[in-house]
């Protein structure tokens, strides 16, 4: 069951789980999944097709027809409030639905609920009250929880996101799910004798190069999406590999965009002039010369990117510049280094559709807590 699922970037992380000798088979199944934005519901729906989807309010919703049929329970309550970029919005009424996420384990008591949220969620007071609830008079009681701030670059992402991940695993499993082993790493450490030391060794993280190496056999698309509406009421639906289309950017933008090098950012603009005359910084940035230096950045191309938001299309608000192109990310490379699959199909107008790419959980993610939970529960072969 996926809660607050969005356009299922968890659900298609645990989708994609497989071993090799089932490789063609999923080891999850989405049986049930709540999201409330129609756009999001939408996609959700097309591309899982879960035995019911309920796209009401999360606090109308009952769990209990779904009783000892959950073996696993994921979702990331919404994190507005406790981002980096909301600052000072504590009292966000949105930081209490992970209130509603208990209630739905409380009730379904699944083997195993993996719950996502910012960074930031580990230190918050929220945080300290989800713990609480694991006391022996707690919704959470009969559960161990643990908790740690994953990096999806270290699983193969080409996306440097950290994220809190709390797994709560049932006490009647014994031994509580583990988060799962890096795969990568940013310096990888090569053992002489790797079986000597019992383990294997990392790869380097994945650079963001791997994305433009596919999108660069593309042609930039018109700016706007073609008309199709479907039966849900909202545009789609949108293949991701349909996603891959041009802005329109100001003259002003465009001269700024061929002013930054490679691995540059806004302070590259300082003191420079367009040909017609227009000053390419600002006040603002000039004067604030310690501040972020991700504003109006170029992506490294061996890196990973920073982390895609919701807002991924504006350089303005984050690197966001295509690595030697002059211009932002498409939709289409924000997908690509968010995991989702080319066939990958989407519905909303471009606003909503950036909105489930840069809310979403990384595929990659998704799969390596896939595999940790597989691992604990030894599920056995699908059927």
């Amino acid at each position: 069951m996926d809660l607050f699922a969005g356009c299922g970037g968890f659900s298609e992380g645990f989708r994609s789980y497989a071993v090799d000798q089932y490789a063609h088979q999923p080891r999850f199944r989405s049986v049930a999944a709540v999201e409330a934005d129609r756009a999001a519901a939408a996609t959700y729906k097309a591309n899982h097709q879960p035995d019911l989807f309920f796209d009401g309010d999360i606090t109308d919703f009952d769990p209990r027809p779904f009783e000892d049929s959950i073996d696993v329970i994921a979702g990331g309550p919404p994190c507005q409030g406790f981002s980096g970029l909301g600052r000072g919005h504590g009292n966000d009424p949105r930081n209490e639905l992970w209130k509603e996420y208990l209630r739905v384990v409380a009730v379904l008591r699944p083997k195993v609920f993996v719950m996502e949220n910012v960074d930031r969620f580990v230190s918050s007071p929220q945080f300290a009250l989800l713990k609480g609830e694991a006391r022996p008079d707690g919704m959470l009681r009969g559960y161990h929880l643990r908790t740690q701030v994953l990096n999806a670059a270290d699983y193969g992402v080409p996306q440097a996101r950290k994220r809190t991940i709390v797994i709560g695993s049932h006490r009647d499993l014994g031994e509580p799910v583990r988060h799962p082993a890096p795969t990568h790493a940013k310096t990888p450490l090569v053992a002489e004798e790797p079986a000597l030391f019992g383990a294997e060794t990392l790869e380097p993280w994945t650079a963001v190069s791997t994305v433009f190496q596919r999108s660069a056999r593309m042609e930039l698309r018109d700016p706007e999406l073609p008309e199709r509406c479907s039966v849900h009421g909202v545009p789609g639906p949108y293949r991701t590999d349909e996603l891959h289309f041009r802005r329109e950017p100001t003259a002003l933008s465009v001269a700024r965009y061929k002013a930054i090098p490679p691995g540059g950012n806004r302070h590259d603009l300082t003191g420079k002039w367009s040909e017609d005359g227009q000053y390419l910084s600002t006040p603002s940035w000039d004067s604030h010369r310690t501040g972020t230096g991700d504003v109006m950045g170029r992506l490294h191309a061996d890196r990973p990117s920073v982390t895609i938001r919701t807002e991924f299309f504006k350089p303005e608000k984050g690197r966001y510049l295509h690595p030697s192109e002059h211009r932002p990310i498409t939709y289409y490379e924000a997908a690509l280094i968010q995991g989702f699959p080319d066939d990958y199909r989407w519905y909303g107008n471009k606003s909503a559709i950036a909105q489930q790419i840069g809310n979403a959980v990384p595929i990659g993610l998704g799969r390596a807590l896939a595999n940790a939970i597989c691992e604990r529960l030894a599920i056995g072969a699908f059927r």
